[in-house]
């Protein structure tokens, strides 16, 4: 069954979204926050509760969760104050979880998205600051689990969306823009694969039509956004399979097993009374002075919706080049840097960007911030291009040839003697020579047979190697067949 063809049922989701803080250290106390070290080596007295430590709040973590609300046009509180949030866990060595509950530090904002042509605007409920627990490690330990404490106390942001998604489309949409934004304010790496950037999702269903929201389930840590689409389709259509044979959902938390494709139970689901939140005795309360709020806003960069908007105005580009040229700052950068210093028509940079470049950069696994191509030298390529030094075909062979090297676009041409050929009585030699030995081919053409033109075309690009202009081709060809 595809939920998405049923009619009766509309889904509701919401996101909560953990986005580790690109500070250098952790959000009370001074230890490191660089991911990959050998375990339990960035995890100071602080971090593991030891007693008459005290923990110190980290004020550039504020910093970015203030420029996170200004981002999202939210209210940013002028006072707030943290909690203890009490559990116990092997991988919290407090037996609490520094958070924030009744006056979180960022209120309400929003988060516009865009799926299959249409835009939809997203609630953001509300952004609080806490630190991150330790990590469990369940491999090599033969039936034991291992204890990681480098990340307890690494800061989080951690984004709570208002129930506004109706479809798993919309929630990858949401989650994605999400991603971008924060890349983009530089407030962390993103990096899902390290945990940086990871997902709670929280699914219903009720009969259309119906106000009151179903019973939810949450599924826990998902760190993919392929994998956050395939669960919440797996949950929606448990959902629904159960309120249709009459049963009752539970509400719990959920794992998602991405090898079986669908989520397990893990615990019945907690409330916020389970936690026995109050205020933190160790901290003082945040006070944002509006000089400290003015400042961050003054320092925001230009964010995503508003460049995209501008490359579309600016450089004329049609709306799903924009979408993907400002998926990222630095890709952004990069095409603003190429159409500078190559004089290029901007559509001629985007489609070798979002074709060759990106092409070859998905192959690798690699980050445009790892391009092996700069954009300097990207640019000295499409200025051969545009001077008709090289076509097309060629180029891409000169592309090939400077990702495998560290060489300038003049110098593989050269070296290699990929120039055009220029000389039209080359070109008008070559011509002749294939007309006089295809007679049959002449014919058919001058009969009406247009088709057989291109065959005229590429035995004239075969001969010079693909080096002769395929302008000047074409009109010589038209001209000398009629």
């Amino acid at each position: 069954m595809s939920y998405a063809d049923e009619q009766d049922w509309e889904v509701v989701i919401g996101l909560e979204i953990h986005t580790q803080l690109a500070t250098q250290s952790k959000i009370f106390s001074g230890a490191a926050t660089a991911y990959g070290a050998e375990p339990n080596t960035q995890a100071c007295t602080v971090d593991l509760g030891f007693p008459g430590v005290l923990p110190v709040l980290n004020q550039e973590a504020v910093r970015m969760a203030v420029k996170f609300g200004c981002a999202i046009d939210a209210e940013i509180a002028p006072y707030s104050i943290f909690a203890r949030k009490n559990y116990f866990y092997p991988d919290l060595p407090k037996g609490y979880q520094i958070s924030q509950m009744d006056l979180p530090i960022v209120g309400k904002g929003h988060l516009d998205i865009e799926v299959d042509g249409e835009s939809k605007r997203v609630g953001i409920t509300r952004a609080h600051l806490e630190e991150d627990a330790g990590k469990s490690l369940h491999e090599d330990f033969h039936g034991l689990t291992g204890i990681d404490l480098n990340r307890a106390g690494t800061p989080l942001l951690e984004i709570v969306s208002e129930p506004d998604m109706r479809s798993a489309k919309e929630a990858v949409a949401y989650m994605r823009k999400l991603h971008e934004l924060v890349r983009y304010l530089e407030i962390s790496d993103g990096n899902m694969q390290e945990g940086s950037f990871r997902c709670d999702a929280n699914v219903s269903v009720r009969p259309r039509g119906q106000q009151q929201f179903g019973t939810r389930t949450e599924i826990k840590n998902i760190n993919s956004f392929r994998f956050i689409e395939k669960a919440i389709n797996y949950e929606v259509e448990r959902h629904i399979e159960i309120l249709e044979r009459g049963g009752k959902i539970t509400q719990e938390t959920r794992l998602y097993d991405s090898v079986k494709d669908e989520t397990r139970s893990m615990r019945s689901k907690e409330e916020a009374n389970d936690y026995r939140y109050f205020p933190d005795p160790d901290l003082l309360p945040v006070m944002i002075a509006p000089e400290l709020l003015a400042e961050i806003k003054s320092q925001l960069p230009e964010l995503p919706s508003s460049k995209k908007q501008r490359f579309k105005e600016q450089y004329q580009l049609d709306n799903e080049s924009a979408t993907i040229l400002t998926s990222a700052r630095e890709l952004a950068d990069f095409f603003e840097t190429v159409v500078k210093l190559s004089a290029c028509d901007a559509k001629i940079c985007s489609n070798w960007i979002t074709g060759e470049l990106l092409g070859a950069l998905n192959k690798a696994s690699l980050e445009i911030a790892a391009s092996p191509v700069s954009a300097e030298r990207f640019a000295g390529l499409l200025q051969r291009i545009a001077d008709n030094t090289i076509s097309g075909k060629i180029a891409k062979q000169v592309f090939e040839a400077m990702w495998q090297s560290e060489e300038s676009a003049d110098a593989i041409i050269a070296a290699q003697g990929l120039q055009q050929i220029t000389d039209m009585s080359a070109i008008e030699a070559i011509i002749d020579t294939i007309i006089a030995d295809n007679p049959g081919q002449v014919e058919q053409y001058r009969s009406g047979k247009d088709k057989v033109f291109a065959f005229f075309v590429g035995q004239v690009m075969k001969q010079s190697q693909g080096k002769a202009n395929p302008a000047e081709v074409n009109k010589m060809l038209k001209a000398k067949l009629q």
